[in-house]
């Protein structure tokens, strides 16, 4: 079966920028990457934190952006300035619409360091890879190790035998934000995240 394009990079990511620097400049190097590429944003909608700094990266390089975002968080981590800069802003009534539509939007998926939300947002899209609802990629964004603690669960999850289907759930874990778009492209190549198995790197 032929590997459809990739069009299409969602970032998870946090609202607020850490207390790592590098965190924030690995957000606007993603950014820049997908836009250069020629690849659209799909993100959270928010203009602060790493999420902003992921669009504003995007937008610096020509590329397209769509965010989602539910109405009551509108005046939490969207501001009027998103209204004027993003192409489109799609305001969804809860969390569920938004997540729902994030991933239909998205040809691929990317976590960037963040919190609970954040990570509420990977496990449930690795949740849907387990349960053969998609084969996207999913990208790890190992930022100076932040996810090694949630890559170390995984692997315990498995050994215990909690994870039957593993073979779906192994994310691909990448150190540094310049080499994420490469390696989604590469792993499209070899037709992952259609009917392949994507490999741990």
């Amino acid at each position: 079966m032929t590997t459809n394009p990739l069009t299409s990079i969602c970032v998870y990511c946090g609202s607020s920028p850490g207390n790592d620097p590098d965190y924030l400049d690995s957000g606007r190097i993603l950014g820049r990457a997908i836009g250069e590429a020629g690849l659209r944003l799909v993100y959270g909608g928010g203009t602060k934190g790493i999420m902003g700094a992921v669009a504003d990266g995007t937008i610096e390089a020509g590329g397209k952006v769509i965010g989602i975002i539910p109405r009551f968080l509108m005046n939490k981590e969207a501001t009027e300035k998103a209204l004027g800069v993003l192409d489109e802003l799609v305001v969804t009534e809860d969390m569920h619409e938004r997540k729902h539509r994030m991933f239909e939007e998205a040809d691929a998926f990317v976590t960037l360091p963040g919190g609970i939300g954040t990570l509420e947002e990977v496990i449930e899209i690795m949740t849907w890879a387990q349960l053969g609802r998609h084969t996207k990629p999913i990208v790890l964004a190992n930022i100076n190790g932040f996810w090694d603690p949630l890559s170390m669960l995984i692997d315990h999850m498995r050994d215990a035998g909690f994870i039957h289907t593993g073979h779906r759930v192994q994310p691909l874990v990448v150190n540094s934000a310049q080499e994420i778009v490469p390696a989604i492209l590469a792993a499209r190549e070899h037709g992952e995240g259609d009917e392949k198995i994507i490999e741990r790197m």
